[in-house]
């Protein structure tokens, strides 16, 4: 036993769970999004230097309580294995799609793709933005 290798604990911490109604309205509003057959993942920068989830799963789609729930531990579950690859001081919402059953496996490889390409996504705007904003011009005082 104690020869074997240690491998690292994946946890989902307290402090990575997207609560507050102000965090997903930001993300929404601000981020970027990136759509796939299983989820859509909206993504948004944070200066926490952690990658916090946000689930979104709705009634409207998933009608049963038990099937809702289950979707939001695969969801969680895929995020926690995967939260090494996943874009860095990102906040993530996965917001469930269709009535298609997810398997974990799928979640997990779809995760992975939409958060980085929503992240791509998101930089390349901020990159506009920025080059778009042009630096106010310094008054000239008037000739008399």
């Amino acid at each position: 036993m104690a020869n074997q290798p240690t491998t690292p604990r994946l946890l989902f911490r307290s402090a990575q769970h997207l609560r507050s109604p102000a965090d997903f309205r930001r993300v929404y509003r601000e981020g970027n999004r990136a759509r796939g057959e299983l989820m859509t993942v909206a993504v948004r920068e944070n200066d926490l230097g952690t990658v916090r989830l946000g689930l979104s799963v709705g009634k409207v789609t998933w009608k049963s309580a038990v099937r809702r729930n289950r979707v939001r531990r695969i969801f969680r579950e895929a995020f926690r294995l995967e939260q090494a690859e996943l874009p860095a001081s990102h906040d993530i919402v996965l917001i469930s799609g269709p009535k298609i059953r997810p398997e974990l496996a799928a979640a997990r490889t779809e995760l992975v793709r939409l958060a980085k390409k929503a992240a791509r996504r998101y930089r390349e705007k901020l990159a506009e933005q920025t080059l778009t904003t042009e630096p106010p011009r310094p008054t000239e005082p008037a000739s008399s």
